[in-house]
């Protein structure tokens, strides 16, 4: 029989979810290996479904498999992070638009909070804080475009960026960060829809930018 957690979903799910965010938020670097014994400590789960969600994370592309059993977070190449801007820009700006003819105000508002509280880790400087407002608000923005394919390769784009992101956070500081949140809803509460979807172009590419940057030093 297969484990449940108390939120009703298999451990395996539950371990692949637990490591996604670890990745997502930078908690482990590019570069740094992980070992099935030390996931089994760190999440507190049995080996089984720390397998199985390696065995994802690597098929996504969010680990690598280099031999000799050894897996790690991929550290990407200027060329990688090329492919990963032209991705997201095409990717992100679709969904961008689509979720932004659909929202309604109460969305608008939910967008607005998690905003806020995006701009109190800047002022903080709670790198950990800013990454994670940051990817909910734009997730919680893709939600509303209804087009789950395009959703599924955003969050997919996000995970292989997300530890590289981490990295540059710790360099430059909260302070120094992109922010074109307010901006883009805004234009939408004036109709202004293809700005509102430039916006948020802006504040994906100006982010990878400064991924680009640091890491061709």
């Amino acid at each position: 029989m297969t484990k449940m957690t108390s939120a009703g979903l298999p451990a395996h799910e539950m371990t692949y979810r637990a490591l996604k965010e670890l990745l997502l938020f930078g908690e482990i670097a590019p570069g740094q290996a992980v070992t099935i014994q030390g996931l089994v400590a760190r999440l507190d789960v049995g080996m089984t479904p720390v397998r199985e969600a390696l065995r994802r994370l690597i098929s996504e592309g969010a680990l690598e498999f280099q031999g000799n059993r050894r897996v790690s977070v991929p550290v990407l190449t200027p060329e990688n992070l090329s492919e990963l801007k032209f991705a997201r820009a095409m990717i992100e700006r679709e969904l961008t638009l689509k979720a932004f003819s659909n929202i309604d105000e109460n969305g608008l508002k939910q967008l607005e909070s998690l905003d806020s509280g995006l701009d109190s880790a800047i002022t903080r400087g709670d790198i950990g804080a800013y990454l994670r407002h940051n990817y909910e608000f734009h997730k919680t923005l893709y939600s509303f475009a209804g087009a789950p394919i395009l959703e599924s390769l955003a969050d997919n784009l996000w995970l292989r960026y997300g530890p590289s992101l981490r990295v540059v956070c710790g360099r430059v500081g909260t302070q120094n960060l992109v922010d074109h949140h307010k901006q883009a809803i805004a234009a939408v509460r004036n109709g202004q829809f293809d700005e509102a979807a430039a916006a948020m172009s802006a504040d994906v590419n100006e982010g990878i930018d400064y991924v680009i940057a640091e890491f061709s030093c």
